[in-house]
């Protein structure tokens, strides 16, 4: 049998193996409904898993968090009104605090809406402060595009594990970018409704009339679904924050510098960020 393996295997490629061969392994064993910790870890350890992957791993699992399932006809068709990630990631609460609000700041054009002790929400730059981010975003100074920018508000729940460890959960909210892509695909179906219900007062015969609807549907259930690349963009943006806290080193730092308020302060921000 020839080898149709590819030469370079990609992520996905690589993530269904790794899926199908612990399928495999299971099926191989006697393994029942549940398994505790310590046979988890046994296993891993028999794989080849280190134990702090699996430590790792089952903290990650015991507070996850699930985003409820959209219900309703244009929920199902669009997707739901928000999304949430999560992961465990090395350092104190505070520590990771201080990093995951600086990354908000650099990185997004979202500002502290409220801080509490564990508990962080970001909402949307307004006013010359979120006009001056897009512009040096627009001009190419900016090392990464904003990802966020379709969330209303963002929030970061921060748990302590054991010592050295902090679970993290990232949810963003996208009800207005929602409302407007089901808004518009309502609109689209309504305008075609219209139409047909004119074309049959005019006199037009049913058939000739009803013959527009197929194509107003269609584009209404395109123009709503368009709302789902937005959405993945949101997600994409929480994994990225997590990747930085999970990729960086978090440290003590010292406290941030004093800024300059007003135009001029607005101005030096730029500056600073499109020179690192």
């Amino acid at each position: 049998m020839a080898d149709v393996t590819p030469a370079r295997i990609d992520r996905a490629a690589l993530e269904r193996i790794i899926q199908r061969a612990a399928e495999l392994q299971t099926a191989a064993r006697d393994i029942g409904e549940s398994l505790s910790q310590d046979e988890v870890l046994a296993l891993g350890k028999e794989v080849g898993i280190p134990d702090r992957y699996l430590q790792q791993a089952l903290l990650e699992e015991r507070t996850r968090v699930v985003v409820p399932v959209p219900s309703g006809p244009w929920a199902r068709v669009t997707g739901p009104a928000e999304v949430a990630t999560q992961r465990v990631v090395l350092g104190s609460p505070e520590l990771v605090e201080r990093a995951l609000v600086q990354w908000m700041e650099q990185n997004e054009i979202f500002c502290i809406q409220r801080q509490q002790p564990g508990r962080v929400t970001w909402e949307p730059m307004g006013g010359m402060a979120a006009a001056m981010r897009r512009s040096a975003a627009a001009f190419g100074t900016g090392k990464r595009s904003f990802m966020l920018s379709r969330a209303d508000t963002v929030s970061a729940t921060l748990l302590p594990l054991e010592p050295g460890r902090t679970h993290v959960t990232l949810q963003a909210t996208a009800r207005r970018a929602r409302a407007e892509y089901v808004g518009g695909g309502a609109a689209v179906v309504g305008a075609g409704v219209a139409g047909a219900a004119l074309m049959v007062i005019l006199g037009a015969l049913l058939p000739v009339a009803l013959l527009p609807l197929p194509m107003t549907l269609g584009l209404g259930y395109v123009t709503a679904r368009r709302y789902g690349p937005a959405l993945q963009r949101i997600q994409l943006g929480l994994e990225r924050a997590l990747d930085h806290l999970e990729h960086s080193e978090v440290r003590p730092n010292p406290p941030f510098p004093t800024r300059a308020t007003g135009l001029l302060g607005l101005l030096a921000d730029e500056v600073r960020k499109s020179l690192r």
